[in-house]
């Protein structure tokens, strides 16, 4: 099986990094293991995760040389899962899976249990196993693993307050925190940092936002907020 690694991104300044684990589609992408970095933010500010280095030396069976970006397609409004012709352009590349049901508010793409990853079976001719879900496929880290809201395991272990907030923003219930990100509404990053559980939001404008905290162990949890 394939384990894809999108590792060690630095967010501006900071020290702490953004990785995304996949595992899947075997029969297409051998044993190998791949390593993505995010190249940038689109203009659409979404972000852009391709394998590095691209040498044209990654054997990938029936695709000829491995070489992947994870990018947003605006003009068709999905996420989609690229592989490159083989010489590291992307001028033509092949269309390996595609996501338009996930949440696409924000810039990271979605998981394998948001919305649903679709197997493009004219490029793969089904030997990826169908869609990706979590019983053929591992997908974690900087991903987008619930829909925007709290889970009922968040809820019980992990809470925001005060919501709504003018001034500073506690978190309680958890010890493992990497960083946080906030998006507006709009889905525009706002503010990245390193993990603190006492955030300082008094200069945001008043409106909705999401906050997102990434854990030690590639665990990510989303709540909504209200500045006043």
């Amino acid at each position: 099986m394939k384990i894809l690694y999108l590792v060690c991104l630095a967010l501006g300044s900071s020290a702490f990094a953004q990785t995304i684990t996949f595992k899947g589609c075997p029969n297409l992408f051998d044993a190998t293991t791949f390593t993505f970095n995010k190249t940038g933010v689109d203009s659409f500010n979404k972000n852009i995760y391709m394998t590095t280095p691209i040498d044209g030396a990654q054997d990938c069976s029936g695709l000829g040389t491995c070489e992947f970006k994870i990018q947003w397609n605006n003009a068709l409004t999905r996420w989609e899962f690229l592989a490159d012709e083989g010489n590291g352009t992307f001028t033509t590349p092949f269309l390996i899976y595609y996501n338009s049901t996930g949440n696409n508010s924000i810039p990271m793409p979605p998981g394998n249990m948001v919305g649903t990853w679709a197997e493009n079976t004219t490029v793969t001719n089904g030997q990826c196993g169908g869609n990706l879900t979590a019983a053929n496929s591992t997908m974690t880290g900087d991903v987008q693993t619930i829909t925007l809201g709290t889970s009922e395991f968040s809820k019980n272990k992990i809470q925001i307050f005060p919501n709504p907030v003018t001034d500073f923003i506690r978190i309680s219930g958890i010890d493992n925190g990497l960083s946080i990100q906030i998006y507006n509404i709009d889905g525009r990053l706002v503010k990245s940092e390193a993990f603190d559980s006492k955030i300082d939001v008094s200069q945001f404008v008043s409106g909705g936002y999401v906050l997102k905290i990434s854990t030690k162990n590639f665990q990510t949890h989303q709540f909504k907020f209200v500045k006043k």
